[in-house]
């Protein structure tokens, strides 16, 4: 009891994961589900906690970088029009953006719990990712050029990007377990992980998640050193040919789609075109709102009238469970540019610069811990790994849907990394960076 009882903190938050893996409603509409309410009642729990303890809950350095975007929300939410909309928008960023990952942030105790939620991650995804490729392999998935193969997982037709999401940062932490650890089972165990979860990222036909996914591998194979680099690449590479080539994963529709991400200035389909067309529609609201925004949520009520007649009705989406139904297109597809358009130049600056100070202070965790050859080398590249995925994905997708607790949980595993030996109740000698300061007996400095 001692033991379940130390480790709650934890628990609570691989709870959220849980949930994830449970099937949604056919036909939800995608918003906050169960692991939002989970979520929330992690926050409560870790105010309570805090209160109990009567202790400072966040470093200053901390407390500014999490803190950061508030400004801009807050601002935003009060030239929302109606105010209930700013409201249930200002809910929503400072769930994602402050509140969970400032719970993590404080929930996460050490490199054990991290490894916990790391692996918790990589479990999820490598359920989600099998019934995404039972999908594929009987025609009950999403609906995908009139057939219903799009693997979706529980996610369901009305999130396409669920599955993809989740199977893409549990191959992130598995990329980032395997590279940094010096034990061989764990290395060899992510390493299979990962290229366990190389198909259903392929059959999602999600040109988005392939490319964050390639740019962050990419990133942690040169972070985690060049000789592993080398190693890993040639093991992927060999695993890309294999399935693509050997077993015809995906066969012509997912050339088709590879193909298409080349051509999406030359030839665009309807759904880029969509989307080329929604970016011009946000920066249109920018410009003439540069300093505010439009206010939150406020995109869909704009966006008409900063569209052009290239913008369809909506996105089709069917199978996996759900009936034919027309799905609105309501945000850029953009995570930049819808904070530019709701939030304008001051909230795109608070998010922005909270994100690129969370990404400074885990790059300078992970480099003091090489450099030290300290334990926690595998902590470092998964929680850089899962930043650098959200910050390049936000180029092609934004928050919304049950999946979008994971952005949360990915800013507050960052930020852990980053700041937790910043954070002055912390008497942790297996923080990042800790190793380096003498004998495992000792606090970090200060």
């Amino acid at each position: 009891m001692t033991r379940i009882g130390a480790q709650a903190p934890v628990l609570a938050l691989a709870a959220v994961l849980l949930l994830l893996a449970l099937p949604l409603g056919p036909g939800g509409e995608g918003g906050a589900g169960p692991a939002d309410a989970v979520s929330a009642l992690a926050v409560l729990f870790c105010a309570v906690r805090l209160a109990r303890e009567r202790r400072r809950p966040l470093s200053r350095t901390a407390a500014v970088v999490l803190g950061l975007p508030v400004l801009g929300v807050a601002v935003a939410a009060l030239g929302s029009v109606p105010p209930g909309e700013g409201l249930t928008g200002l809910g929503r960023y400072l769930q994602v953006f402050v509140l969970v990952p400032a719970a993590v942030l404080l929930l996460v105790r050490d490199r054990s719990d991290f490894r916990l939620l790391a692996w918790s991650l990589v479990g999820l995804a490598v359920w989600q990712g099998a019934v995404g490729v039972h999908q594929y392999v009987t025609g009950t998935g999403a609906s995908y050029q009139g057939r219903p193969v799009r693997a979706v997982g529980t996610f369901g037709a009305q999130d396409v990007m669920g599955m993809a999401t989740v199977v893409s940062l549990g191959l992130v932490c598995a990329v980032g377990l395997a590279l940094g650890s010096t034990r061989v089972r764990q290395r060899v165990v992510a390493l299979a992980g990962a290229l366990l979860l190389l198909p259903p990222l392929a059959l999602s036909f999600s040109r988005g998640a392939w490319i964050a996914t390639a740019v962050t591998c990419t990133v942690q194979l040169l972070l985690g050193g060049l000789r592993r680099a080398c190693a890993a690449g040639a093991v992927v590479a060999a695993a890309a040919v294999i399935l693509v080539g050997g077993f015809g994963v995906g066969t012509a529709m997912l050339q088709e789609r590879i193909s298409s991400i080349t051509q999406v200035a030359d030839a665009p389909d309807q759904s880029v075109t969509d989307r080329y067309t929604m970016w011009a529609a946000a920066t249109g609201m920018w410009r003439e709102h540069p300093v505010t925004g439009v206010g939150l949520k406020g995109f869909p009520e704009h966006r008409d009238s900063h569209a052009s007649l290239a913008l369809s009705a909506g996105s089709d989406t069917e199978g996996a469970g759900a009936a034919f139904r027309k799905q609105p297109l309501l945000s850029p597809h953009n995570m930049y540019l819808l904070v530019l358009a709701e939030q304008g130049l001051l909230g795109l600056l608070a998010l922005a610069g909270s994100w690129l100070a969370l990404l400074v202070c885990a790059l300078r965790a992970l480099w003091r811990t090489r450099r030290a050859r300290a334990p926690g080398l595998d902590c470092g590249l998964a929680a850089c790994g899962l930043l650098v995925w959200q910050l390049t994905d936000f180029a092609y997708a934004d928050i919304g849907g049950p999946a979008t607790v994971l952005t949360a949980l990915c800013f507050g595993l960052t930020a852990w990394w980053g700041l937790a030996a910043a954070t002055p109740a912390r008497n942790d000698p297996d923080l990042p960076g800790s190793a380096t300061r003498g004998t495992p007996k000792e606090a970090p400095a200060r």
